[in-house]
């Protein structure tokens, strides 16, 4: 089901980029979220837009639009008049993940049908498992998952998503055998630990922090080498052997369908750079996990063509497929 919510934007200021169709914005803008409300990347975009419509002198429609990956609202992106007026707030999940592992049923490619805009944040994600469940440290959940191998569980937000490439990673680099439970939503996944029906999930920090500070899960790592200072005392995965070459986080970002007036673009690009110069843009970011993350929309193009070739390779070495 579609959730959509109007962002209030001030109305005096005055869009700056006047191009073949007129002044832009001279109506609302939608910005399609290819995911649920209450996830990561939800809340991301709930921190960011409601500035950038501020900037922009037009309201912000969030509408989210959840569903295999997130490739369902990232097609109707793709699909979408490239005039500016529907934009795309995504992560790695539909842009280079659900590419690779279902080619033959993801019809676009993300790196030749959108138009990349501008990063907003990154953020890594965290290894947690459910109450009980015996084991104190990142340590100790595997060797508890190498003395049971394929039994012990792990949740993630579905089949294919950078949730579960992540997942698989860290299986892989410690020799694990462990056994996927992909759900449609992070917030499903979140529930179903904290209530004892899978033993392990990976999430976003931004998703897991107030479960983790609560006592209803257990955090035990970040993906990241950095450690986060949205969970104090949750050390890197990195910081164990099996896992030292794990380094993992996930951007967020602005995108829109190909061939988007130039002008437009760097309109766009230019006012998320000052909406992440706010302070207090900056402290919502960091109370969720996230760092601010600034590129120009060519650099930006330039480090998801980079992130394809990367996760093509970990997605082979895991063998993941979604078909």
């Amino acid at each position: 089901m579609k959730k959509i919510i109007v962002l209030a934007a001030l109305m005096g200021a005055a869009a700056s980029g006047v191009w073949a169709q007129g002044t832009w914005p001279d109506k609302p803008v939608t910005v399609v979220v290819p995911f649920g409300a209450g996830g990561g990347v939800d809340a991301a975009a709930r921190i960011v837009l409601p500035k950038l419509a501020e900037r922009l002198g037009q309201q912000i429609v969030i509408e989210n639009v959840p569903g295999a990956s997130g490739t369902i609202g990232t097609q109707r992106v793709v699909r979408a008049r490239p005039d500016g007026y529907t934009l795309l707030f995504a992560v790695a999940s539909p842009i280079n993940v659900a590419p690779l592992v279902a080619p033959s049923s993801v019809r676009y490619d993300a790196l030749k049908d959108l138009q990349p805009v501008a990063p907003v944040a990154v953020s890594p994600f965290v290894l947690i498992g459910r109450p009980g469940l015996g084991a104190k440290s990142t340590s100790e959940v595997l060797a508890m998952a190498r003395a049971a191998p394929g039994k012990v569980t792990y949740g993630t937000d579905g089949v294919g998503t950078s949730l579960h490439v992540t997942a698989a990673m860290i299986a892989q680099k410690a020799g694990l055998a462990l056994m996927h439970v992909p759900y449609k939503s992070g917030p499903q996944v979140l529930t179903d630990v904290a209530g004892g029906t899978v033993d392990l999930a990976v999430l976003p920090v931004a998703l897991v922090q107030g479960m983790a500070k609560d006592g209803r899960v257990q955090a035990f790592g970040v993906t990241s080498r950095q450690r986060s200072n949205a969970l104090p005392g949750t050390p890197s995965l990195s910081e164990v052997r099996e896992l030292a070459s794990l380094d993992v986080e996930s951007w967020m970002g602005l995108l829109a369908p190909a061939g988007l007036d130039a002008a437009v673009v760097a309109r766009l690009s230019r006012e998320v750079a000052a909406v992440l110069a706010d302070a207090e843009v900056l402290r919502q970011l960091a109370l969720g996990g996230m760092s601010p993350l600034q590129m120009s929309p060519s650099d930006f193009t330039a480090y998801l063509a980079r992130e394809r070739g990367a996760l093509a390779e970990a997605i082979r070495a895991a063998s993941i497929k979604a078909e």
